[in-house]
């Protein structure tokens, strides 16, 4: 008998099924929270906690324990680095590293 397993990965937020689900990890009032969001939820994410993290204080990190996070694919790295060169001749402003801003994603793919 064969077995095929499938992994199906979810945006918490959304509850959409994506490959580029990444798992986040944050803190308040001493309890710490993991979600695992798309691109687009985990923009939202910080532009929610923007705010608050540029007047708040950095205290240090917290140490990961448990399973590891989910990292993305090396395809879906080497889609970054395809999309920042494409967004670099286009005049879009981005990183060299972190995560590419989904507008900069979206106008990507409406030019492909």
């Amino acid at each position: 008998m064969a077995k095929k397993v499938v992994t199906v990965y979810t945006d918490d937020l959304t509850g959409a099924e994506a490959e580029d689900v990444g798992t986040h990890t944050f803190s308040l009032d001493g309890v710490n929270y993991e979600i695992d969001l798309t691109g687009d939820s985990y923009d939202k994410l910080v532009e929610a906690l923007g705010p608050f993290i540029d007047a708040g204080r950095k205290t240090g990190r917290t140490p990961r324990t448990g399973t590891a996070a989910k990292r993305a694919t090396p395809s879906a790295s080497q889609d970054s680095a395809r999309i920042r060169e494409w967004a670099k001749e286009n005049g879009f402003q981005v990183s060299e590293r972190g995560r590419v801003p989904a507008e900069v994603r979206e106008a990507y793919e409406k030019a492909h």
